[in-house]
């Protein structure tokens, strides 16, 4: 017995060592199945102390006063609102100028697209490159109603258009990462809207491939249905489009023809220059080869030894020019493009603090206990189960509200991130969220021209149907909400290694999607033998870490731990002393320049010698790692 508890105390040193070094305890792959346990729970709701004077101890002028100031506040919350969703409609614009006519190339390989993993991922890399999943549909539908591309082969797409719109919540998180435990929710809060979408594409991309479920319910619907052109209702549309028409306009048409194949279209600049156009149909004369290509035979004559026909052609003409700033500069879309996508940043992460700080303000003490009991508490036994459903329809209508999925699961994140909306009612708002933007695109889809309106519409119908059929796989059974445990699994490990969200955004939405689609192009074959045994060795390692968990006796005494792996293959710790030394040498370094300049340095004695920096670098110096933790 004894010379078991030897290496149990031996573990138990190197553990405490390990969290006197570095502050909170090395995370293994079990730790994506199940957080490690804690003392305290760190997801528990904080409470936001009020330290003003009490409104009972107020005098009638100093109640007025904070009542005024309130409304002070209130009222630059919803400026800073509105300028958060306009940034993000301009943030979109900018992605479409930098990366709109690559997105449109994308699309013409209908080869690749036949490939349902590639369709898939050129869903995700285009909706990464225009920042929105209504535009990388707008364009599906146009290929779509010219032919180029079935329904069946747009399914993948789609699903893809539904993960890569997910990228910028979690992106919006990351500008939470000064506090660890605001990060950490923050962080969950955004990526259990990714994992949902990945988990819902890994169980139903496979059933379409096989059963081709979502084109045969959709096409079921669209036949049983005589449905009519409308016209879709512009609701936030109308109070945020002065101000972005007014910075930017883009003609989107130009992405649809690049897709179907124009070659015109790779001239025309996404810029929009005519707000107000005038087409004009003319009949004349055309020299052709010969009668075979007359446009009919009473309009066709002979001049010499030339053959004539009469054919009509369309000039467009501008009325009026667009009013917005860049209509007349003298700048390549790409320009434009960085110029917008760097000031949207820009307006984008400066409204997120300013929100953040000022909801601190705000919710605080009762009003904070109040808010947070309303949008957290379920209702009275038997009908708890309700809430959540209620959550989903709230999160669908606030999404048709604003039209975009993107604003609103941006909004709610720093709202996770401080403590007033829990993980737990996060998820199903998200779900709403993800309802809400397919009934946007379904009213959009009915405004299409009768050619187009099935198709269009169809595609519609099947980003709904994805969506519903997601919720049903992940949410009404309590332990189906595997993205709920994910999301608190990865928020606990980016709480503790900040530099592993970066390394998630870059793998789960660039690495992997462009993996993926290199493979496709080298055809079924690599992919499958490439694809096959990583599949299969990553779900023996979940297998693995699960009956590590639940049932060690199960397993030979070697698998029951990882300990017989390097380190650095089942612990982030050595990863994080790697960064910590790397940023260490590039922070000496940075000093040891403005030194170099002629600045002060702030430690004198490191950079007598710019050698020491990476000497006290390698050695792990503590306090060089403690000022560049990440």
């Amino acid at each position: 017995m004894d010379a078991l508890k030897i290496p149990e105390a031996v573990q138990q040193k190197e553990n405490n060592e390990s969290k006197e070094h570095k502050g909170s305890p090395a995370h293994s792959t079990l730790a994506l199945m199940d957080g490690e346990p804690e003392e305290e729970d760190p997801w528990d709701l904080p409470e936001l102390q009020d330290t003003g004077v009490p409104w009972s101890a107020l005098d009638c002028k100093g109640k007025v006063l904070r009542v005024l100031v309130s409304l002070v506040k209130l009222l630059v919350l919803l400026g800073l609102l509105y300028m958060f969703i306009c940034s993000l409609d301009i943030l979109s614009s900018a992605f479409q100028l930098v990366g709109g006519k690559a997105a449109g190339d994308i699309f013409q390989d209908n080869a690749v697209l036949s490939n349902p993993l590639a369709g898939l991922v050129i869903g995700v890399l285009v909706t990464l490159l225009v920042q929105s999943s209504s535009t990388s549909s707008s364009i599906v539908v146009s290929m779509v109603s010219s032919g180029l591309l079935t329904v069946q082969l747009a399914v993948p797409i789609i699903m893809g258009t539904n993960i890569g719109t997910s990228v910028t919540n979690t992106l919006v998180a990351m500008t939470q990462a000064g506090d660890r435990s605001v990060f950490r929710r923050a962080f969950a809060g955004a990526t259990v809207h990714d994992f949902f979408n990945w988990l819902s594409v890994l169980v139903l991309l496979p059933l379409e491939v096989a059963t081709g479920y979502l084109y045969e319910v959709t096409k079921i619907i669209i036949d049983s249905f005589q449905i009519q052109s409308g016209e879709p209702p512009e609701l936030l549309n109308v109070i945020t489009d002065p101000l972005t028409d007014a910075i930017i306009e883009l003609d989107k048409s130009v992405l649809s023809e690049i897709a179907t194949g124009d070659p015109a279209a790779r001239n025309k600049s996404l810029i929009k220059k005519w707000c107000q156009t005038f087409t004009n149909m003319s009949t004349v004369n055309v020299t052709v080869p010969g009668p075979d290509n007359c446009t009919s035979q009473s309009a066709c004559w002979s001049e010499g030894n030339m053959t004539v026909t009469l054919k009509n052609i369309s000039r467009t003409y501008g009325v009026k020019k667009c009013e917005h700033l860049f209509v007349d500069v003298q700048l390549s879309d790409l320009a434009v493009g960085l110029i917008l996508l760097a000031l949207s940043l820009l307006v984008l992460c400066s409204c997120l603090l300013l929100i953040v700080k000022l909801l601190n303000s705000m919710l605080k003490g009762q009003v904070a206990s109040i808010i947070k009991k309303i949008l957290n508490t379920n209702f009275p036994f038997p009908f708890g189960w309700v809430t959540g459903y209620i959550a989903i329809l709230v999160g669908a209508g606030m999404t048709f509200i604003v039209q975009s999925s993107s604003v609103f699961t941006s909004a709610i994140t720093p709202l996770v991130g401080i403590g007033v909306i829990s993980i737990q009612r996060a998820y199903p708002l998200s779900l709403g969220s993800n309802i809400g933007t397919t009934t946007t695109a379904i009213l959009a889809a009915m405004a299409s021209p009768g050619e187009t309106l099935d198709n269009a519409l169809q595609i519609a119908l099947v980003h709904f149907l994805f969506n519903i059929s997601g919720i049903i796989l992940w949410y009404p059974i309590p332990f189906t909400r595997l993205p709920i445990r994910l999301a608190k699994a990865l928020g606990n490990i980016t709480a503790s290694y900040r530099w592993f969200a970066g390394v998630y955004i870059l793998f789960c939405f660039f690495i992997l999607p462009l993996l993926v689609f290199s493979l496709s192009l080298a055809g079924w074959p690599v992919l499958a033998g490439v694809a096959c045994p990583l599949l299969a060795l990553l779900l023996a390692v979940l297998l693995v870490n699960v009956l590590q968990k639940r049932k060690p006796g199960c397993l030979p005494a070697c698998l029951r731990t990882w300990d017989f792996l390097p380190l650095w293959a089942h612990s982030l710790e050595p990863w994080d002393r790697l960064v910590g030394v790397v940023a260490a040498k590039c922070c000496c370094c940075c000093k040891c320049c403005q030194a170099d300049d002629g600045g002060a340095p702030e430690h004198p004695r490191a950079y007598d010698n710019p050698a020491m920096c990476g000497e006290k670098a390698e050695e792990g110096d503590v306090s060089v790692l403690k000022m560049t933790k990440l």
